[in-house]
C-alpha cells in the first residue's frame, strides 16, 4: 500500500464538545464542522486517525468496552456523511488510576507520542505530509514527540479550521 499523509485528531474538544469523560453515545455533540472536515481530508487523500487520553477507564468511571462503542457509534456516524475514520487510538492508563490493570505510566499517554507510532506502524503514513489537531499542549508537545506539526484548536467551526491549515501548508 502506498504511503499517504494523516491527519491525527485528538477526540474531546477537538471532533466533539469536551463533556468530561464522555462515553455514551446520547452525549455526543459533534463539534461543528468535524464530520465534513473529516470528509473533506478523506477526498484529499489523507488517513484520518484519531488518539486520544481516556483516564476515565483507569479511574474507574467506565470499561474500555464503552470506549470501542463511542467510538464504533461516532464511525457509523461520519460513514452515514460518506467520510471514514481509519482508526482510533486511546491510552485507557493513568498513574492515580484506581482500576491497577490501567493505574501505570505508559507510553501511549499524551504527551508522549505513542498513539501517532502505534498509527504508523498499522497503516503505511508519510509522516512528512502528517500533522496532528488537539485542543491541549499535551496534543501538541505529541505531535511535535513524532516529528509532525501539531496545530491547538481553539474550538469553533473544525472544517474552517482544517481548511486554514489546509491552505498554508
Amino acid at each position: 500500500m502506498k504511503k499517504r499523509p494523516a491527519v491525527f485528531f485528538d477526540r474531546d474538544g477537538v471532533l466533539n464538545l469536551d463533556r468530561g469523560y464522555l462515553y455514551k453515545q446520547e452525549e455526543l455533540e459533534w463539534m461543528p464542522g468535524a464530520i465534513d472536515a473529516i470528509k473533506m481530508l478523506n477526498d484529499q487523500g489523507y488517513f484520518v486517525f484519531v488518539v486520544t487520553n481516556q483516564s476515565g477507564i483507569a479511574r474507574g468511571f467506565f470499561e474500555e468496552e464503552d470506549v470501542y462503542a463511542l467510538h464504533s457509534y461516532m464511525a457509523e456516524e461520519v460513514e452515514k456523511r460518506h467520510g471514514l475514520i481509519h482508526s482510533f487510538y486511546f491510552c485507557p492508563h493513568h498513574p492515580e488510576g484506581i482500576t491497577e490493570k490501567y493505574a501505570k505510566v505508559c507510553t501511549c499517554r499524551k504527551p508522549l507520542p505513542g498513539l501517532i507510532e502505534q498509527a504508523c506502524r498499522e497503516w503505511p503514513v508519510d509522516l512528512s505530509a502528517s500533522f496532528l489537531i488537539g485542543d491541549m499542549p499535551r496534543d501538541i508537545e505529541a505531535a511535535k514527540g513524532a516529528g509532525i506539526p501539531g496545530y491547538l484548536f481553539p474550538e469553533g467551526n473544525l472544517y474552517d479550521f482544517v481548511q486554514d491549515i489546509l491552505k498554508n501548508r
